[in-house]
């Protein structure tokens, strides 16, 4: 990881300094949201997505900024997606939950590349429900990892599973695109390593379409890992943290398997409960629950830009 020079931050904050001085109090409230009491560690992110250009990473920052409260950013842990019943479609198409927490306290997410069909909601409620759980990621998970081990968290790191991979899912490659461009742009440097595990043949194929896609500081966080990728993953994290497809399927962890509350992407496990229970309460509390303009979130993103100008300034 590059050593962001004390004298980038120093001109960062004071460029942050006088842009606030006459900035909306939305734009302030935006970035407490973002910081969480982290100031200084957020502007080095910031910094490292730019190279350590100062004036390219405060643009950055202020356009991410801008971006938050164009589409009530602040407000998506208090705008659940409703009925229940679409929500389930999307956990069922969109794979991905917490599987625990690597020895360095890291939250692990697990996302199952290959059996994502991303075909059972519109491309709106699918960057909505990344949102929210990127949202939830950076204001309830990682302050309370941070709590836990008394020093500060602030990334995590993801398991990527090939598993069911086809040709077919360059299908979506559009909407991959918009996630990979919310993800570059408005949360950079929130993920330590990227481990893909049980990569099929037809792996190779669609890593040539995708990998143009990702900057050179993307793809360095990239570590394909041999089968299930479990040996591996032992050295940083407990078993007890593994994602369920990466346990050998021996009788120590077949009982496990089959154990819908540890396969980390179904809708019965405790984080997809806790993280749909927490929305629910933020939307009484904030009494902002209005279904009819559900589907609007980042639509100017979704229709609008460019997907080709999105491509190339793609990370993750």
């Amino acid at each position: 990881m590059a050593v962001v020079p004390q004298e980038s931050i120093q001109q960062f904050e004071a460029l942050i300094e006088e842009g606030f001085s006459a900035a909306d109090e939305s734009i302030k409230r935006t970035f407490q949201n973002i910081h969480q009491g982290y100031p200084q560690e957020t502007l080095m992110r910031f910094l490292r997505a730019r190279e350590g250009n100062v004036t390219k990473a405060y643009n950055m920052l202020i356009d991410c900024l801008k971006w938050r409260v164009q589409n009530n950013i602040d407000d998506m842990l208090a705008t659940p997606i409703v009925p229940l019943e679409l929500y389930r479609d999307i956990r069922d198409s969109q794979l991905i939950g917490l599987s625990g927490y690597s020895n360095e306290g890291l939250p692990v997410f697990a996302v199952g590349v290959g059996l994502s069909s991303l075909d059972r909601a519109s491309v709106h409620y699918y960057v909505q429900s990344h949102i929210q759980i990127n949202e939830y990621r950076d204001r309830v998970i990682l302050p309370a990892a941070t709590k836990k081990h008394g020093k500060h968290v602030s990334k995590c790191i993801k398991v990527l599973d090939m598993t069911g991979l086809k040709l077919s899912a360059l299908n979506q490659i559009k909407l991959v695109t918009i996630i990979c461009s919310v993800d570059d742009l408005n949360y950079p440097e929130k993920t330590l390593s990227y481990y893909i595990v049980n990569a099929p043949y037809i792996f190779s194929a669609c890593w040539k379409v995708v990998k143009p896609l990702l900057q050179e500081r993307t793809r360095k966080k990239i570590d394909v890992l041999s089968g299930c990728g479990q040996d591996d993953l032992l050295k940083i994290m407990d078993y007890s943290a593994l994602p369920h497809f990466c346990c050998r399927r021996h009788s120590s962890s077949s009982d496990r398997l089959e154990n819908y509350s540890d396969n980390c992407f179904s809708w019965d496990h405790p984080f997809h409960q806790q993280l749909y229970d927490y929305i629910k309460e933020q939307s009484m509390v904030c009494h902002t629950v209005e279904p009819e303009k559900h589907g609007s979130v980042c639509e100017t993103l979704c229709e609008d830009t460019n997907t080709e100008v999105i491509a190339k300034s793609c990370g993750i």
